[in-house]
């Protein structure tokens, strides 16, 4: 890659790892999910729940565009350390921002404002280092440019819903998120992968963070309340959930679709990328944040905590946070699977719907009971396809080829 002296980039290898720093940038989204789910828990209505999704697609698109240009360039390497850490920066203030992201509360500086300025911050420092590193690549710099179309629009419409409220602002955050998206679909392939496993390991290493978000609310929920056998038993349970959630993303499916996408090239290996990393990813994180929150309920309700009893039910948001949560990242790894490598889970599917149709009666029994089957579902879920698939599995996962 060809750059100033003074303005370097060092190209990644094909076979390029994960750099420390990336790892260090993702501790910030892990601050930003902690925050949206606690934000959330602390009102959880039809509404909250709607724009904590909405935030989390906002933050998602902020992680998703380093992504790719720490894909093309090593990320602590020369002047993209610091560009990295600028932008670091900058998601932090808009997480600490997000409780008013939407509403400004008393005193201080506009919390709308701040999030939309961090955010154009953000996606502004990200477009100028990729065109630095589109110099000498007139194709990449024509897709950055195109690409920067959809991302103007979305700031600008962020930053006209700091300025309203209620529904208007609401609508105009929806609309700035499918701008964006959608300009980035119509944009173009023309962009550079310059190495399938480190963009498959970026993205695995996410599906972790947000995982242990839906770790970290178990403990936050509790964290005040005596420590008592149901407490330890619901705690197992939520365990065992993530856990379950886990091993159907990384046991397989992170393998084969990163195969599949190593084996791309050109236009298709982009499209792959972009459908199913950086679009078909965002359902997951959506998901698994809110199952942190019906997690986090649970454990107050068995705790005891908010003046609730051990045989209350969870219901109403809670309850729909929790298995509509937990039946999107099914459908979520499904949608992963079927666009990298053309396979359908008609088990996983077919999970996700009986959460769902269960889910009526789960809002009749008490909470502890309610984790206690949907943690038995997906364990069996994950024993079923572990059995079934064990020849197929064993292949896989004992193969000479990574990919």
């Amino acid at each position: 890659m060809t750059t100033s002296p003074r303005i370097r980039f060092e190209s990644n290898p094909a076979r390029s790892a994960v750099t420390p720093l990336e790892l260090f940038f993702d501790l910030v989204f892990v601050f930003a999910l902690t925050r949206v789910t606690d934000w959330m828990a602390d009102d959880p209505t039809p509404e909250s729940v709607l724009r904590g999704a909405l935030i989390l697609g906002v933050m998602w698109w902020c992680w998703v565009c380093y992504s790719w240009l720490g894909n093309v360039v090593k990320a602590d390497e020369g002047v993209m350390r610091v560009g990295m850490f600028v932008a670091m920066a900058a998601v932090f203030v808009a997480a600490i921002s997000i409780p008013e992201a939407f509403e400004d509360l008393p005193g201080g500086l506009s919390g709308p404002v701040v999030f939309a300025v961090c955010y154009f911050l953000v996606r502004a420092i990200h477009l100028v280092l990729f065109l630095l590193v589109s110099h000498g690549d007139p194709e990449l710099r024509g897709q950055v440019l195109r690409f920067g179309i959809s991302m103007g629009a979305g700031t600008v419409l962020l930053l006209v819903a700091s300025e309203t409220t209620g529904t208007v602002q609401t609508l105009l955050w929806v609309a700035a998120l499918l701008g964006d998206y959608l300009g980035t679909a119509l944009a173009g392939t023309k962009w550079r992968l310059a190495s399938a496993a480190h963009f498959a390991e970026r993205h695995g290493l996410i599906v972790i963070v947000a995982l242990g978000e839906s770790i970290v609310s178990i403990g936050i929920g509790v964290a005040e309340l005596p420590v008592s056998w149901p407490i330890i038993a619901a705690s197992a349970l939520g365990l065992a959930v993530s856990g379950a959630l886990w091993w159907s993303y990384f046991d397989v499916s992170s393998l084969v679709c990163e195969r599949s996408l190593a084996e791309a090239d050109g236009d298709r290996q982009i499209r792959m990328a972009r459908g199913g990393y950086s679009f078909l990813h965002l359902p997951v994180v959506v998901g698994i944040i809110m199952l942190s929150l019906g997690l986090k309920k649970v454990l107050l309700y068995v705790g005891g905590g908010e003046e609730h009893e051990l045989t209350d039910p969870l219901y109403g948001v809670p309850l729909a946070a929790l298995v509509g949560g937990i039946a999107l990242v099914l459908l979520g790894y499904v949608g992963f699977k079927r666009y990298l490598t053309g396979e359908t889970s008609v088990l996983r599917i077919g999970t996700a719907v009986l959460l769902l149709v269960l889910s009526p009666l789960l809002a009749l029994i008490p909470a502890l009971l309610t984790l206690l089957v949907v943690a038995a579902v997906l364990v069996a879920l994950v024993g079923i396809e572990t059995h079934t698939f064990a020849e197929q599995r064993h292949a896989i996962r004992h193969s000479s080829h990574h990919g």
